[in-house]
């Protein structure tokens, strides 16, 4: 069915992922899922166009980095740190549930997806502030995610939130013992930097953001635990915040999430699996985002390999990330985007069916 739309664009996005929330509210009786998907969807439009008008006087504008690909220039000045209006609204509503539940896990996820935010905030800000497209650097951000992570993570584990049983069904998993901490941190810091990396064209990590935070929702749905119902409720809302601001940021952009949105956006999902013993369906409904950042690793030490072995560096990829070598290749933008989104719908059905069948 999905290939066989020819042009699958934001309003395709938007209906699907709302059809697919009206029937997954309707099987689990509980509308409050779609009311909070359509609730949020509705402030990230309304935040995000405002939001635009701010940026816009304030001149916070997007710099391009001169080894990108050339047709990227016609997107300079264009505004960004948008990932404000996305963060913003959901870290309010987090911490509202957070006083009110008094939930160690929700007080947690506030702590490590406000310290990301910062981060991304801070990269943003001197990236701006310096007039290129660098802001920290890439040591300093690591070495940031990597404190803040830590901090989560042992204080988490301390507490027997974490499970060290990572569940692949109901009759099975594998048990990491103490090997659940770097796996932690492998997750946490590893998808904020997947999400950053394939935030580079336009409508592409908020369209599969989308996607994934309906298939994590739905997955903590399926465990029927009565307890952990509040992080698909933050699911769908996160689902509802990216297709809003999807509305401004599908091709051709008018706004940009930066660093701020995309490493937010990563803590949100790793800190979520972490605390719901998802993180086994949250590696295969994010495949987009580690095909990404696997094609970056692979084109980095492909090149350093060849370059000690025959004093000249070698490519795989025209480009990487990967969506950048099929931008060199010809593709439009736009058919990349696309073709991605459908992608990752159909590895969050692939993770359902295996959660279901496995």
């Amino acid at each position: 069915m999905i290939g066989k739309i020819k042009k699958f664009n934001f309003k395709s996005l938007l209906i699907l992922n709302t059809f697919a929330l009206v029937v997954t509210s309707y099987f689990f009786n509980n509308f409050i899922l779609i009311g909070a998907f359509i609730l949020f969807f509705f402030i990230s439009l309304l935040t995000t166009q405002n939001g635009l008008k701010i940026i816009r006087k304030l001149n916070i504008l997007q710099n391009i980095r001169s080894e990108g690909p050339a047709n990227h220039y016609i997107k300079r000045d264009t505004p960004t740190m948008g990932g404000i209006f996305l963060i913003v609204p959901f870290l309010m509503f987090l911490l509202i549930i957070t006083i009110n539940l008094s939930s160690l896990k929700l007080f947690l996820l506030f702590l490590i997806i406000f310290g990301f935010f910062i981060i991304g905030f801070l990269d943003d800000y001197l990236s701006i502030k310096n007039k290129n497209n660098t802001g920290l650097k890439t040591k300093e951000k690591f070495i940031l995610q990597s404190i803040i992570s830590i901090i989560f993570i042992l204080l988490a584990y301390e507490k027997n939130l974490i499970n060290p049983l990572i569940t692949v069904s109901d009759s099975w998993g594998v048990n990491t013992n103490i090997f659940i901490l770097p796996i932690s941190f492998l997750l946490l810091v590893g998808i904020s930097n997947s999400v950053n990396l394939t935030d580079g064209l336009d409508g592409l990590a908020a369209g599969c953001s989308g996607i994934v935070f309906y298939g994590l929702g739905t997955e903590i749905l399926m465990k029927e635990q009565q307890e952990l119902f509040v992080f698909s409720v933050l699911c769908y809302s996160m689902s509802g915040i990216c297709l809003g601001f999807l509305k401004y940021n599908d091709y051709p952009a008018k706004i940009f999430m930066g660093d701020t949105g995309s490493l937010s956006i990563g803590a949100i999902l790793g800190s979520i699996a972490l605390l719901t013993d998802s993180v086994f369906t949250l590696f295969i409904f994010s495949g987009i985002f580690f095909i990404e950042s696997f094609s970056v690793i692979i084109q980095v030490g492909f090149f350093k390999i060849t370059k000690k072995l025959f004093q000249r560096g070698k490519r795989i990829f025209l480009m990487a990330p990967l969506h950048h070598h099929f931008e060199l290749q010809g593709v439009k933008e736009q058919k990349i985007v696309e073709n991605f989104w459908k992608i990752n719908i159909l590895l969050v059905i692939l993770g359902i069916v295996l959660k279901i069948n496995l």
